[in-house]
């Protein structure tokens, strides 16, 4: 049995709230739960995520470094080139 005036309130309906909107209830110490991003919203969850190399820096480091290309098939044609 838990000792009593110990543990914090215990809320087994705690709204989760993310821009306002109540998105899902939990369990929680606090009766409401303010976030920013929620698997709802998240780009990794929605689909939509994007990785970007916009500056070539894995090209940069890759060549800088001798290891080819980032991309196999780069990497492929060059060798076709150079045995020619």
């Amino acid at each position: 049995m838990p000792k009593s005036e110990i543990h914090p309130k215990w809320y087994p309906d705690a709204k989760v709230i993310c821009n306002g909107e109540v998105v899902m209830t939990t369990g929680s110490t606090q009766p409401e739960l303010h976030v920013d991003v929620w698997s709802g919203n998240h780009p990794f969850f929605t689909g939509t995520q994007k990785i970007l190399d916009t500056e070539g820096r894995v090209d940069r480091f890759m060549k800088k470094y001798g290891m080819g290309s980032a991309n196999p098939t780069e990497d492929s044609d060059n060798k076709k080139e150079s045995k020619k």
